[in-house]
């Protein structure tokens, strides 16, 4: 194998920037490449880059540099590739099928240590090695990893063997360590393999060696089991460096590994067993290989370098042509890639062995290959890229290949043939026969039919390789066929019949007379056959007694199916009528073979119920029961009628359906459906089993019980220890005797050891036989005599006497017992016992058997018991009654001479009929049967033998020809019979005994005796016989031999083929010759045709002594045949001569040019047809072509006036200036066109393309035609050379800006500068645009590549307007980027804006800050609107405590929803909440006082938040008080103040902690109240409304009752059951009254309004209650406190000093405009 360099994938950069792995998927689609700065890029098969993504690192917080790629591998199905890091982990990125899919990381595998190397050689399961030594295994399937060995080395390589079914691993130690998922058979050994001398970083596992490399310069060859091959030791060459990586060829039999700028390339050489090394491959500047890839294929190598580039090199040994559609490329001795020229597709041919390819056909219209090795055959199917390859030894070439099945390939040799699936790499089946008729593959049924003899057919399963039937059939089978499902078989004898052989029952059928056609309809199991003029049509083969018949006139010539319709062709006369067959029928059938029973259900409920629909609806009711589709199954018993079934299947799908819906997946699956199903096929054990695995015992007992089959529901009672196993069998028990089944319960009484209650059972059911069993087994029983004589009692009335009779001879009563046993006929028993206890009685008992037996018409058996009872008459009697001769002539011998005389006669006459021929033998009896003498031990067998021939012989000679065939026959000698009748020559005779007693020599028999009659003369006898022995030839050429040519004709016209009489008749003209042969062919009418037959019997002289002497115009015919013929044999000279006699003077001249005879073809061609000089002289330069002489190609073809094809001849030999030359010289009209064809090509070239371009474009500018100079340079595109392409375009655009007119230059420019942009050169590209005073464009170019200051400088000097153009991309230039920090100076709202973006609040709060207050606030209401959504009200109040709360409208919504979430949130009644509530009051307060300088000022929404503001006043205050224990009223009493702001607060909240509060303080009566108003409140929030609430404890008070309903329970569950507790226990004592306290005012003490007179008090400051007495008021109008109360919060104050107390009042000084100057009052 070669490497030659093919293009460069990736430019390599000025320094290390090393490519640290590559890998191609398994599809050869893709090729990835991940480079030093851990970005993977994607390539397609032909090198062009569609794709990339980065890599991610394991933690973020390291940066995205913290790792190294070390390991990529795409997984076997190619749509995901598996990346191993040094940060310890591997990722598997999902990449999918097609370029530009979305990629996600679909599984991640976290390690102790980095990953050094990766192969992912099977599917789900990932191999790769770490740098603490272990090589570990990751499943994707269960997204786990784990260890398959571990060592204590770091590990440099990993590589598989070609299968991947075993990993290699090389360790910094030099250890390199085998381990196998699969050894596949070759028992090689596991672990530790070999020590390397150095790190084996260079690491390759080929077919039959282990090749490894390292930093000692050296490559040593391992073997299997370890030992050093070979060693290739470069370590004394200086050119050569260390090795760094290795790459096995796909196929094993190549290796390549890299060095320092060379690749070097080891062969395996089959026959020498070596390693051969190819030249290596030296690249200048290539630096270190750090990586290697090989193509799937084999056809491809890429090799990866340390500067970052990608090389990509083509490996083939070589290439070939076939038949100039394929291209063949042989990459290794065992790979060869079949490529279609036409569509592009490829398929890889490859010996999985090893073996060397030695030759490759495409045959089977250009679909198949075959390929043979030295020990396999390859086949594949180019259409579906399925290969096989099998052990085929060769034999020559002489195998003949049959291709009409898709599926299968038969293949005959040597008589046997051989079946090999596509795909498969063993053979389906090998069988010698006659003659095979039908071979359907299906994917895993794959079944043969065919003759094993002319009645014999045998059906092989050749997916297990066994005989599923054979069919003797009684005549001869013509025809047969199998459906294509494989169990319906079709086969016609020559009768005519027609039969179906179903091969899951193996029943035949004849379903068909006179059948003249049969088809199976394709697609389907739909037959099609003619019964003289009817067609009949079986739609459901299931039923063929249910058949579609109609008439037809015609014969059917064949089926047509396509278009949604299947038609039979009929031809009727000279016309061809089509039939239409019922489609929906027939897609019944093949919506069943499809397996859609939905599609069949459907179309079978559009027909009426009849005998056909109904065979159809049971055949899919069985087919979906077996698929599990119940509903249709269901469906189909209800269209039958089946309702217990269909409903018991409806209970089944309802089960079915509820799991589906409660846990999703298939409900079928389900064990109480898959039970039912069982129940449904009677298979009741299988249900049981399917109950028990799920431990459902008691639905296994329900089924059994429901079924009455109690006896399996006590065993699985019993198996499973159920508690009620007691209890069923007494329910069993009763259930027995309530249906009077005494019989079972006894059976049960049995088996439960209670013998006496069984046998009272057994008796009381009228069984005594089986009491009498019972008692035999159990000694107790028998020692009760009262039993056992009740028992024999009921024996006897039941005339079970022989039963009775065991029973006596138990307990010891032989007498009894012996009577019972002759009263039942027992005898067998009875003479056993009699031997025994009564000796005298046997000779009795054997006689009355003998009786008994007779009387029973067993004569024979009666026999014997009459001979050992010494009655010797009676043996006789039943003797000849039974027909028994030879053993009444055995007894006869034996007694006296009178008794026996009276019998003989009856023998005698018995043999007389038969024709028995006798012998003397006493005298007493004149003859006797030889039959007798034998048997007596008279004679010996070969005595007799001897005798009866002798006998024959005598007949013979008295010519009784038939009594001697007789006698022959008899002794088993038929040969001598056959002498005998060949002998006499009674020809017919002898046939018919050979036919009988040697059919097999039947055929031999008549052609010898045919040759014998034909010696004797008696040639209408030979023939006869010559014709039964199927030998018309011998009849042909024996009648020819003696002139007899009528006859000759005659049999052969009769018996021959379609041309045997034109033989003969040529033959019979032959003899005669001249005009009386011509007369005899004219009176055959086979004048002509005798011509042709003579003509290709090369008896050319007769031929044209006929055609000479009657058809003249047949003469040139016959010279042009003999013409050719002498061509053939290679006399040209002669068949030149023919050819020109013949009027082709052209075949002549043709015959010449393909042998190459240039000078005689000319000769011919100028003498007798000068058109053909020219394609002498084209055929001339053609091969002047071949042998590259293309000058003298070039002087013949203008010689022919050819030089259009000299052109194209240059052209396709790339030699383009020789091309320009002819077309400038003979066909300058072409020029231009040829010029930019050639520029086309130039352009599809790459490199070598690219430098023709430039220097054309060279040889344009230096003479002085910039133009097309110009378009020449910009035709420039080599993605591997983008200095080059950049420096033509630079070139093309100064051309142009000097030389062409404005126009073009700027057409130029326009077309050059994005080029220039594309590829960065973004200021050449703007210095282009200003000489052509083109500044937007340059600006652009200047913009997009972010030279700011040169655009800003650009558009100041040139162009003003555009300063604004160029600030504007600056500032989205600055966005995009991110870079917010540069942007503030320049758009502090956009930048501001961008940070909202980002999400960096804080550094937009703290920008904004130092901008204007409405910009702040902007921002803040914003942060605060997000915090909110994100649960954090508490911080958007902080921000606001900070920032001040402005009066804008917009922020109204923000402060309520604060106000709203901090009432709402639990854990703020208590004194550590004091600060978030001073904070919302202060930020309350903030709002307010904003608010009455605003706008807003006494709007609704202002009173709104002044309410809030108090209560929140209310909430700070109470938190205060709550701190200190003497304030404990106080923080009662704004608890119950609070309660008339419900509206805007939770109720049952508010009312909760009021009654809590009043509790705690002792007032009980308004704690009852408030927690029973609580509980009504909860109550209400379950049910959703307020209705039901009742406000009779709350009229006359200020608490409100339209409040909004809470929207969840504010309390928790168990504080409410407290309550609940607490309410009830007061409730039932009696000494609380259920009234709110009152004050002197007669109204509710905490109401702020008198209802009688509507006063309303002020709030006190301090408790939230009305001020009666006792006021202080403050500056602020409305604002005041009780006296008590006031100077009690600050005694409070002095004497707790509490901070939170103080900051209360200094909050009140704030909000009241000063602190009162009134005394303590101490009262």
């Amino acid at each position: 194998m070669q490497l030659k360099h093919l293009r460069t994938l990736l430019s390599p950069q000025d320094g290390a920037a090393k490519v640290t792995c590559m890998a191609w998927s398994q599809n050869n689609a893709k090729f990835a490449v991940c480079t030093v700065d851990r970005v993977v890029l994607l390539y397609d098969e032909h090198g062009e880059r569609r794709d990339k993504f980065s890599t991610k690192p394991a933690d973020m917080k390291y940066g995205r540099k913290s790792y190294m790629v070390k390991g990529m591998a795409f997984s076997p199905d190619s749509t995901k590739i598996a990346i191993g890091q040094t940060d310890n982990i591997i990722y598997v990125y999902k990449i999918g099928e097609n370029w530009g899919d979305k990629k996600v990381i679909c599984n991640k595998f976290i390690q102790t240590s980095a990953v050094t190397c990766l192969q992912w050689p099977a599917e789900y399961i990932i191999v790769f090695g770490l740098a603490e030594g272990k090589v570990r295994l990751a499943n994707t399937k269960t997204n786990k990893s784990s260890t398959i060995y571990g060592t204590d080395s770091y590990v440099v390589s990993l590589t598989t063997n070609c299968s991947g079914k075993g990993i290699l691993s090389g360790h910094a130690d030099g250890t390199i360590v085998r381990y196998f998922f699969d050894d596949e058979g070759s028992g090689e050994s596991q672990g530790k393999l070999v020590n390397h001398p150095c790190p084996p970083y260079a690491l390759a596992w080929a077919t039959t060696s282990i090749v490894a490399a390292g930093c000692d310069r050296r490559i040593i060859a391992y073997g299997k089991e370890g030992q050093v091959l070979q060693t290739f030791d470069y370590s004394r060459d200086p050119q050569e460096r260390e090795f760094t990586t290795a790459a096995a060829s796909p196929g094993g039999q190549s290796v390549v590994l890299g060095s320092y700028d060379r690749l070097r390339v080891l062969n395996w050489s089959p026959r020498k067993s070596i390693w051969e090394e190819a030249k290596p491959k030296e690249i200048a500047n290539l630096y270190t290989i750090t990586a290697l890839a090989w193509k799937r294929d084999g056809s491809r190598l890429c090799a990866g370098t340390l500067c970052g580039g990608v090389e990509q090199f083509d490996c083939c040994l070589r290439r070939s042509i076939y038949k100039n559609k394929f291209e063949l490329t042989y990459v290794g001795p065992s790979q060869v890639i079949v490529k279609n020229l036409s569509s592009g597709t490829r398929v890889v041919l490859k010996s999985h062995y090893g073996y060397e390819v030695e030759e490759v056909k495409i045959l089977g219209k250009e679909r198949y290959l075959v390929a043979h090795t030295s020990d396999t055959l390859l086949l594949g199917d180019l259409n579906t890229n399925r290969l096989s390859e099998v052990a085929w030894q060769g034999s020559g070439g002489n195998e003949k290949y049959f291709f009409e099945n898709e599926n299968v390939c038969m293949i005959f040799n040597a008589g046997e043939l051989t079946l090999v699936e596509y795909g498969s790499n063993d053979t389906l089946g090998s069988n010698s026969f006659l003659n095979s008729k039908c071979c359907r593959g299906m994917e895993d049924n794959k079944k043969l039919a065919y003759l094993v003899d002319i009645k014999t057919i045998a059906i092989v399963d050749l997916t297990g390789g066994y005989n599923i039937g054979t069919i003797s059939h009684e005549s001869r089978v013509d025809w047969l066929e199998l459906n294509e499902t494989g169990h319906k078989l079709l086969f016609r004898d020559r009768k005519l019949r027609l039969h179906l052989y179903d091969i899951e029952s193996c029943s035949k059928t004849m379903i068909l007379n006179f059948c003249s056609y049969v088809q199976w309809v394709p697609g389907s199991d739909v037959l099609v056959a003619q019964n003289r003029s009817n067609l009949c049509v079986w739609y459901n083969i299931e039923a063929p007694e249910r058949v579609t018949i109609s008439s037809i006139r015609g014969d059917v010539a064949g089926l047509e199916r396509g278009g949604g319709k299947t038609e039979v062709m009929v031809t009727e006369g000279v016309t061809t009528v089509a039939y239409t067959l019922d489609e929906g029928l027939i897609e019944f059938g093949t919506a069943i073979d499809d397996g859609n029973y939905s599609r069949a259900t459907a179309f079978l409920e559009t027909l009426e119920m009849t005998p056909e629909t109904e065979a159809m609806w049971k055949t899919l009711s069985k087919l979906a029961l077996e698929a599990r589709q119940l509903h249709i199954a269901e469906r189909c018993f209800s269209a039958l009628g089946h309702v217990a079934k269909a409903r018991f299947l409806h209970e089944t799908n309802e089960i079915a359906d509820q799991v589906s819906r409660e846990y999703g997946g298939e409900g079928t699956d389900f064990y109480q459906v898959r039970a039912r199903l069982a129940m449904l096929e009677k298979n009741y054990k299988l249900a049981e089993m399917i109950f028990l695995e799920q431990n459902a015992v008691e639905e296994a007992m329900d089924m059994y019980q429901e079924l009455h089959r109690w006896d399996e529901c006590i065993a699985v009672a019993e198996a499973k220890g159920h508690p009620a196993l007691e209890k069923l069998r007494r329910g069993y028990y009763q259930w027995l005797m309530d249906t009077q089944q005494e019989e079972r319960a006894g059976e049960l009484q049995e088996s439960q050891g209670d013998g006496l209650a069984a046998i009272s059972l057994y008796l009381k059911a009228g069984l005594p036989a089986k009491a009498a069993r019972l008692v035999l087994t159990q000694e107790e029983l028998l020692a009760n005599t009262e039993l056992v004589e009740h028992i024999t009692t009921a024996l006897i009335k039941g005339e079970l006497y022989e039963r009775a009779g065991d029973l006596f001879e138990k307990i010891r009563n032989p007498q009894r017992a012996l009577e019972c046993y002759c009263k039942g006929n027992a005898f067998m028993k009875a003479i056993e016992l009699a031997r025994l206890a009564f000796p005298v009685e046997v000779v009795r008992l054997e006689e009355a058997w003998g009786d008994y037996l007779v009387q029973q018409k067993q004569l024979d058996a009666a026999i014997n018991h009459y001979i050992e009872a010494r009655c010797s008459i009676k043996a006789i009697e039943a003797a000849l009654g039974a027909r028994q001769w030879k053993k009444a002539i055995y007894i006869l011998d034996l007694q006296d001479r009178n008794t026996a005389s009276k019998y003989y006669p009856r023998v005698a006459q018995h043999y007389a009929s038969l024709q028995e021929y006798e012998v003397r033998k006493n005298p007493f009896v004149k003859w006797r049967p030889a039959h007798h003498i034998l048997l007596s031990g008279c004679m010996r067998p070969e005595d007799v033998s001897v005798l009866y021939i002798t006998q024959a012989q005598e007949m013979e000679k008295q010519g009784k020809y038939r009594e001697a065939e007789r006698l022959y026959v008899t002794v088993e000698e038929p040969d001598l019979a056959i002498t005998m009748f060949k002998k006499h020559k009674l020809y017919d005779d002898m046939i018919r005994l050979v036919g009988k007693h040697h059919p097999d020599l039947l055929s031999d028999t008549h052609l010898h005796l045919g040759k014998e009659l034909e010696a004797e003369g008696r040639l209408q006898e030979a023939e006869y016989h010559f014709l039964e022995a199927q030998e018309w030839k011998a009849t042909v050429n024996m009648y020819c031999a003696s002139g007899l040519w009528e006859d000759a004709y005659r049999v052969a016209k009769a018996h021959g083929g379609a041309n045997a009489h034109k033989h003969v008749a040529c033959l019979w003209a032959k003899s005669l010759g001249g005009e009386a042969a011509v007369r005899l062919l004219n009176k055959l009418g086979l004048l002509e045709a005798a011509i042709d037959h003579a003509a290709d019997n090369c008896s050319f002289e007769f031929a044209f002594e006929l055609s000479r002497l009657a058809l003249k115009h047949k003469t040139p015919e016959i010279h042009l045949r003999y013409a050719m013929y002498l061509e053939d044999k290679g006399k040209f000279e002669e068949a030149e001569a023919e050819f020109i006699r013949a009027g082709k003077p052209k075949e002549a001249v043709l015959m010449f040019v393909h042998n190459q005879d240039w000078e005689a073809a000319q000769r011919v061609a100028e003498a007798h047809n000068p058109d053909s000089v020219a394609e002498v002289l084209v055929g001339q330069a053609r091969e002047a072509l071949e042998e590259k002489d293309f000058q003298k190609a070039e002087g013949l073809l203008l010689r022919a006036q050819k030089p259009g094809l000299a052109l194209n001849y240059y052209k396709e030999a790339g030699l383009w200036s020789d091309a320009l030359r002819i077309c400038k010289e003979y066909v300058p009209g072409q020029l231009e066109a040829l010029q930019e064809e050639y520029e086309r090509e130039a352009t599809k070239k790459g490199g070598r393309g690219v430098e023709g371009l430039v220097e054309q474009a060279r040889q344009w500018e230096q003479s002085g035609e910039y133009s097309r100079a110009v378009d020449c340079y910009l035709k420039v595109w080599d993605s591997g050379s983008s200095s080059l392409v950049e420096k033509c375009w630079m070139k093309a655009a100064e051309l142009s800006i000097k030389f062409l007119p404005p126009q073009r230059s700027m057409e130029v420019v326009q077309a050059v500068g994005p080029q220039l942009i594309g590829i960065g050169k973004h200021s050449a590209a703007a210095e282009f645009y200003l000489n052509l005073d083109l500044v937007k464009e340059a600006i652009d170019a200047f913009i997009e590549g972010e030279e700011w200051n040169k655009a800003k400088r650009v558009a100041k000097e040139l162009d003003p307007r555009y300063e604004d153009y160029v600030d504007q991309h600056y500032k989205e230039f600055l966005k995009n980027q991110g870079k917010v920090d540069s942007l503030v100076g320049v758009d502090v709202v956009a930048a501001l804006d961008l940070y909202v973006e980002q999400g960096q609040w804080d550094k937009c709060i703290e920008t904004a800050t130092k901008q204007n207050y409405k910009i702040l606030h902007k921002y803040v209401a914003l942060y605060a609107t997000h915090l909110i959504r994100e649960g954090g009200f508490a911080q958007a109040l902080a921000l606001y405590v900070q920032h001040g709360a402005p009066a804008n409208p917009q922020n109204f919504n923000i402060y309520k929803r604060i106000f709203t979430d901090m009432v709402n949130s639990p854990g703020t009644n208590s004194a550590e909440a004091y600060h978030s509530w001073a904070d919302l009051r202060d930020v309350l307060f903030n709002l307010c006082e904003n608010l009455v300088k605003s706008s807003e000022a006494n709007s609704p929404a202002h009173e709104e938040f002044e309410t809030m503001l108090l209560t929140a006043h209310y909430y700070a205050t109470r938190s205060a008080a709550q701190s200190i224990k003497q304030l404990e009223t106080v923080a009662a009493r704004l608890s119950v103040s609070l309660l008339r702001h419900t509206q805007l607060l939770p109720a049952d909240k508010a009312f909760y902690e009021a009654g809590i509060a009043a509790k705690a303080v002792g007032w009980e009566n308004m704690a009852f109240i408030f927690l029973n108003r609580f509980l009504d409140l909860t109550d209400a929030i379950e049910e959703g409304t307020l209705d039901a609430l009742d406000h009779s404890d709350f009229q006359d008070t200020d608490i409100p009752f339209e409040v909004p309903l809470p929207a969840k329970q504010h309390v928790p569950e168990a504080q409410r059951e407290e309550v609940r507790d607490w309410v009830l226990t007061v409730s039932m004592d009696q000494r609380l009254e259920q009234v709110l306290p009152r004050d002197e005012r007669g109204v509710y003490e905490a109401s702020l309004v008198a209802v009688s007179t509507g006063v309303r008090a002020l709030p006190c400051l301090i408790t939230g209650y009305p001020i009666l007495r006792n006021k202080i008021e403050f500056k602020r109008p409305g604002k005041a406190a009780n006296k008590d109360n006031w100077n009690k919060f600050l005694m409070a104050i002095k004497t707790s000093r509490s901070p939170v107390c103080q900051d209360v009042l200094k909050f009140i000084s704030q909000w009241c405009g000063g602190l009162p100057s009134t005394s303590f009052s101490f009262q």
